[in-house]
């Protein structure tokens, strides 16, 4: 069984009703003996072990979840942040919520922090670099974890990963700027050796390889200060490039400042796409065309995942992608 056995598989394996697990990891005195060794020979077969403090939480409401995010101050992690923590509430959970600032010492300083105030379980975008003490603890203290929309971590049987489908994005990404008319694609963006930035980046080059065309990759900090300087690069260093596609939306709003002050027409020049679809991509000028991760249902979805581990005992499936689509606006459009 390659995820952790529930109350489910000792009642099929005991051949008893589920509600006579339960009675008997209550010790209820009405269960016979015989049928409490039985399910007790179950529940070692199965290798099930019950977590009697999430038990506890179930009969009365309450709970705390962490929420460990690697950059608050990129809106796509904060949008993500605020969904988890309503859909949570609305579950009757707390959660505390703690930004890394993409510091692995800092990470594996909270994430002690929040072992010791008692959180049932995390949910962690993790921070790269020396993260395997952050990890450790976290196996330790025994609890569920997600890792969500990076994995650092290789064990996903103890820290099962979810995350958007970041090649699919690249991908619809690519042949839509190819449909409008692009001759030469810059991928922009993201720090090089970073797994985010290959996923981002690999749709992009396998559909530009279909299309018989060169990648033009130029990787950087993900920010709109990059983005910036980026558009004035490609004008004087690679007048032939007449479009790019951003490693996130920060990118790409940089990239619409700078032609605008290079005097580049953003889609009838030069087209721009995004990904993660932030809120400000609709309302910015010209309105950003970006790869929607939809991190309101994503973040509802990691919710749902993390309370059925906590309350029923059903394991996430070791990694999982979400569906991705594409949000066209002026920026892209010939």
């Amino acid at each position: 069984m390659d995820r952790r056995p529930t109350i489910i598989d000792v009642a099929e394996r005991a051949g008893v009703s589920k509600s006579t697990v339960s009675l008997v990891l209550r010790n209820a005195p009405s269960v016979r003996e015989e049928t409490r060794a039985q399910v007790r020979r179950a529940m070692a077969e199965t290798g099930y072990v019950y977590n009697r403090a999430a038990a506890q939480m179930r009969s009365s409401g309450a709970g705390l979840i962490g929420l460990v995010i690697n950059d608050l101050r990129n809106p796509f992690f904060t949008e993500f942040a605020a969904s988890l923590q309503m859909a949570l509430s609305a579950r009757g959970y707390a959660t505390v919520v703690a930004n890394t600032d993409e510091d692995a010492c800092l990470q594996e300083q909270v994430v002690g922090a929040m072992i010791e105030h008692g959180v049932s379980g995390l949910i962690i975008s993790p921070a790269y670099g020396a993260v395997k003490g952050a990890f450790d603890a976290m196996e330790r203290a025994g609890i569920p974890v997600m890792q969500v929309l990076r994995q650092v971590d290789a064990r996903t049987g103890r820290f099962p990963f979810t995350a958007p489908d970041y090649p699919e994005g690249g991908r619809i990404a690519t042949r839509h700027l190819l449909e409008q008319g692009a001759g030469r694609i810059a991928f922009v963006g993201g720090l090089a050796g970073r797994d985010v930035t290959g996923e981002r980046m690999a749709g992009y080059i396998e559909t530009l390889k279909t299309a018989g065309k060169e990648p033009l990759v130029l990787t950087g900090k993900p920010s709109r200060a990059f983005g910036r300087e980026v558009a004035a690069r490609l004008a004087a260093e690679h007048p032939d490039c007449d479009a790019a596609l951003c490693f996130n939306d920060l990118v790409a709003l940089g990239i619409l400042v700078g032609c605008h002050e290079a005097g580049r027409s953003v889609g009838a020049d030069f087209r721009v796409v995004g990904f993660d679809d932030i809120e400000e991509a609709a309302h910015f000028w010209p309105p950003l065309t970006s790869v929607r991760c939809d991190v309101a249902g994503f973040g509802q979805g990691v919710v749902r995942t993390m309370l059925a581990w906590l309350e029923e005992g059903v394991a996430p499936p070791k990694v999982r992608r979400t569906p991705v689509g594409l949000v066209v606006r002026a920026s892209s459009r010939a």
